[in-house]
């Protein structure tokens, strides 16, 4: 007989290492929206290495315990107790007969995180105790059934305490009763006021929460146990319909052991059981106000051993199994209580060998482990076998990290006490705004402030080319640094490509549009930053930056990314210039997007700075670090259509001020990514009417047709006009920078027009040029634009976002109020995503500083969690997105600088879109 495995830790078989990072994360989700989901079912099958004589013997249970034990240690704190509801559940250790759902429940309720949801479980504790009831007496089932079955529940819930454990001391409980007058009271009278009442109300009570509603109910919908059993549109109660499955399945249950019918009557009790016990585990919706709702920071797990064919334990196992996904197919009914699939639930991970009739009922999706992580991600669908392989069960295999739930020091009574007296606080506020609704004075006052002006009068004279040159020789001293570090102190160095556009010059305005300059700033503070640290820190890695041109907006992304893919081909011959990651990409373009699709076939992870169009998603070694488009048009557009930005004369009660836009002239250009992706998700989010039009003064701008405009001139006559037509109307700008700058100018000729104002909501690029002083002489202009950093003199600000703005005022020679991106977030945005990817670098030294490895280290998360200077940057649960609440922030330009008028995400640590309302998304 072959000995069990010494090796230990779940089997590194491929894809393991996608498994073992999602299984935490599937659990126990950063942002509780991850619980929302329903994941399939796993099966892990064990490899079949022994004669089938043999088939459950010591290797089989070492390997499976091998398997679920690390699974189960990841759910376990290290002074024992649980740091997530689980159960593991050893199918060789019960009889054919035994109900692995009881056994399921029981545990799930043992040993949880105090305070945690769930802490009940009524509807499979009642069932439970029906079923087994049922079970425990196989044969014919006689009357009065449904009495007896509604006596022995009421019973076995005055046991658990409460009201009804109270009024059943109080009858005298089951003694006889006592003769005469005082017997006669007691038996009419005490006991119905005690007991019969009482059982009465609880027995209808199950049935209105079970079967069907009252008829006086507001809600109406039926319940999953009338919908499960078809008698939802029936008369009869809870028991009466239980005492029907009696009298089907219990005969059954008296045949012989392998009899098929007994397995069938088996099979539906386990499926009502286990439907019970799903509708107890199905969390409440994520983001809601009661205190349980935000209670469930964990999914619970279902761990199963499914024992070879034939042995101990394997029909029960197959039993739940099946059970299991019978609950999450959708039943074919209109009603949509009867539903469960896609509803949240457990995650369920079966261990073991299956036999080839079950997971044919299952219709079970064959796949690697990878595929079963990615799986975990989504919701619904077919179970997922994976076949695991021999050779990993020979060797040590990989760790699984602990869950990291939110736990809860405070009793959920305490918390609701507190949320009912800030109930009552908020009724008082309603109240008071009801009566501000109603009242003929409501706010009427500009978001970010009355006046219309910039802070200049004239443009700065801006020489991009030597600004960009300051930045670059920085970058130059810095390599050279790292240089000494690798030849001199035989430290381990890298170097990472920076992909820009185009090198400006001092006679080019190409720099002021595209943020070329404040990003390569933010590359170089850090680079500096970093130097600095490797002085006395041996495990920083040093990085040599390679910055690299592609030409203006890109032109030749793919040509560069194809001629890198070749060079990484080749050895270099030193070691510092071994190249392990690419940064840069500002820009959503059809160059830059086929770029990264070159790199990420080549398998280089490539760390983007501003590009945000979901487009540019896809490629699996692409990590996006801005928001992405349909974030920041749904920001936009509930800030435009909510607060009051459009400046009006004289409003309804004569008093001047601004209101909110009910209509958007959307300004994009079709042929660019960015522009359109933004432009589209505008239009979709925005409530009120658009008018959109197709701008470009570039030579591959669209052909001219219906709402397609190539003059700045002509479109400033659009606007004007349609500003005639809807007074409430704001220009929602998801053009080019380049191309606004030409619009305001030919805006400002028609002073008949612009004499009456004009608002403008922007996208980030705006941020590259409104501090330049083009538009400080143009008072009719209210400027809105987002940014991905809060200004330093905002109170939301960090410590971290202020530090880098004094490093930042530090470094540029001259004053810093003549800096034209001090506000802008560009800087920020590299620093912190060339810091992301230097974090990567240092994680992946460790073991295999390689693209693949620093690949590898941005997906496991490793180097995610900081405090940067656009905000906390922490990894997204859905893969390859940018970071989880990346900050986002409209600012408004005023003559004391820009103001933040809204601000979502992480700024801080601990901040969410959910919780920040409008106009963040929810």
């Amino acid at each position: 007989m072959a000995m069990p495995p010494t090796a230990d830790r779940f089997p590194d078989d491929t894809g393991a290492d996608a498994f073992v990072r999602e299984f935490p994360m599937t659990v126990a989700p950063d942002d509780p929206a991850g619980l929302s989901t329903r994941p399939p079912l796993v099966i892990l099958r064990i490899p079949e290495t022994v004669t089938p004589a043999d088939a459950a013997g010591p290797e089989y249970r070492a390997r499976v315990r091998r398997v679920l034990g690390e699974l189960e240690l990841s759910l376990k704190r290290d002074t024992g107790g649980k740091l997530a509801p689980y159960a593991l559940l050893w199918a060789g250790d019960h009889s054919g007969s035994d109900s692995l759902a009881e056994t399921a429940g029981k545990e799930l309720g043992r040993g949880i995180p105090r305070n945690m949801t769930p802490d009940r479980f009524p509807d499979f504790v009642l069932l439970r105790e029906v079923l087994t009831y049922i079970r425990e007496r196989p044969g014919t089932w006689s009357a009065p059934a449904p009495k007896e079955l509604r006596n022995h529940a009421y019973r076995q819930r005055t046991e658990r305490g409460g009201l009804p454990a109270l009024l059943w001391s109080l009858s005298g409980g089951e003694a006889p009763p006592i003769a005469g007058l005082r017997g006669w009271l007691l038996g009419t009278w005490w006991r119905s006021i005690t007991i019969t009442f009482p059982r009465w109300c609880w027995a209808r009570r199950q049935t209105a929460r079970l079967i069907r509603p009252g008829r006086l109910s507001l809600n109406r919908r039926a319940r999953w146990l009338g919908a499960e059993l078809g008698v939802d549109n029936g008369r009869e109660g809870l028991f009466e319909v239980l005492d029907g499955v009696a009298e089907r399945q219990a005969p059954r249950l008296a045949l012989r052991a392998d009899h098929p019918n007994r397995a069938e009557a088996l099979e539906a009790l386990e499926r009502l059981l286990v439907r019970a016990l799903l509708e107890d585990l199905r969390p409440p919706s994520p983001g809601r106000a009661l205190p349980k709702s935000r209670r469930r920071t964990a999914r619970p797990v279902l761990l199963v051993e499914i024992p070879p064919e034939g042995t101990d334990g394997s029909e029960a196992a197959g039993r739940l199994v099946r059970a299991l996904q019978a609950a999450t197919v959708t039943v074919d009914r209109a009603d949509a209580t009867a539903r469960t699939a896609n509803r949240p639930g457990p995650l369920v991970i079966v261990a073991g060998r299956p036999s080839d009739a079950l997971l044919t009922d299952l219709d079970a999706e064959e796949c690697g482990l990878s595929r079963a992580a990615e799986r975990m991600r989504g919701s619904g669908g077919p179970p997922v076998v994976v076949n695991l392989q021999d050779e990993p069960f020979s060797r040590d295999g990989l760790p699984i990290r602990r869950v990291a739930p939110r736990l809860f020091k405070v009793r959920g009574s305490t918390q609701t006490s507190l949320v009912t007296s800030l109930a009552l606080v908020a009724v008082t506020a309603l109240a008071y705004g009801v009566v501000r609704i109603v009242s003929p004075l409501h706010d009427t006052s500009c978001v970010g402030g009355d006046v219309a002006v910039a802070e200049r009068t004239e443009p700065l004279d801006l020489k991009a080319g030597d600004l960009y040159e300051q930045a670059f020789e920085e970058i130059e001293e810095q390599n050279e640094r790292a240089v000494k570090f690798a030849e001199k102190q035989n430290r381990t160095v890298r170097t990472v490509v920076y992909f820009g556009s185009a090198k400006p010059t001092n006679d080019s305005t190409t720099a002021l549009f595209d943020g070329s300059v404040p990003e390569l700033r933010g590359i170089a503070l850090w680079q500096s930053r970093l130097n600095r640290e490797a002085v006395s820190n041996i495990k920083r890695v040093p990085l040599y930056v390679d910055v690299r041109y592609t030409g203006p907006r890109f032109a030749n992304a793919e040509k560069q990314a194809a001629e890198l893919v070749e060079e990484l081909k080749q050895k270099p011959g030193k070691q510092h210039r071994e190249i392990v990651g690419v940064l840069g990409y500002s820009q959503s373009r059809t160059e830059t997007k086929n770029a990264l699709t070159i790199l990420g076939k080549a398998g280089i992870p490539v760390v983007g700075t501003t590009a945000s169009a979901d487009e540019m998603l896809g490629s699996v070694s692409y990590w996006p670090f801005a928001p992405l488009n349909s974030v920041e048009a749904e920001i936009s557009a509930n800030f435009a259509f909510s607060s009051n930005i459009v400046a009006r004369a004289d409003g309804p009660d004569g008093q001047p001020g601004c209101t909110p836009a009910k209509r958007a002239v959307v300004v994009h250009t079709s042929t660019d990514l960015y522009s359109k992706g933004l432009a589209d998700r505008f239009v979709e989010k925005f409530p009120g009417t658009t008018d959109v039009v197709d701008f470009s003064q570039d030579d591959d701008a669209p052909a001219k047709g219906v709402g397609t405009i190539a003059a700045p001139d002509d479109l400033a006559a659009h606007v004007c006009q349609e500003l005639q037509d809807h007074q409430e109307a704001v220009v929602y700008w998801a053009a080019r920078a380049r191309d606004f700058t030409a619009f305001v100018h030919a805006f400002d000729r028609r002073e008949t027009c612009a004499a009456n104002g004009l608002t403008v909501l922007g996208g980030n690029e705006l941020t590259n040029m409104e501090q330049t002083g083009e538009y400080g002489d143009k008072t009719w202009l209210r400027l809105y634009h987002t940014a991905y950093r809060l200004p330093s003199a905002d109170g939301r600000a960090t410590d971290t976002t202020r530090r880098f703005v004094q490093e930042y005022d530090g470094w540029v020679n001259g004053s810093p109020e003549n800096d034209p991106w001090r506000h802008d977030g560009h800087s920020a945005m590299a620093y912190d995503a060339f810091r992301l990817l230097s974090q990567s670098v240092d994680f992946a030294a460790k073991y295999s500083l390689t693209p693949a490895g620093v690949q590898s280290a941005l997906g496991s998360g490793v180097s995610f969690g900081f405090e940067g200077a656009t905000g906390f940057i922490s990894r997204s649960q859905d893969g390859n997105q940018p970071p989880a609440g990346k900050t986002l922030v409209i600012l408004r330009q005023s003559a004391e600088g820009p103001v933040a008028v809204a601000a979502c995400g992480a700024y801080q640590h601990g901040e969410t879109y959910s919780k920040q309302g409008p106009p963040c998304p929810e």
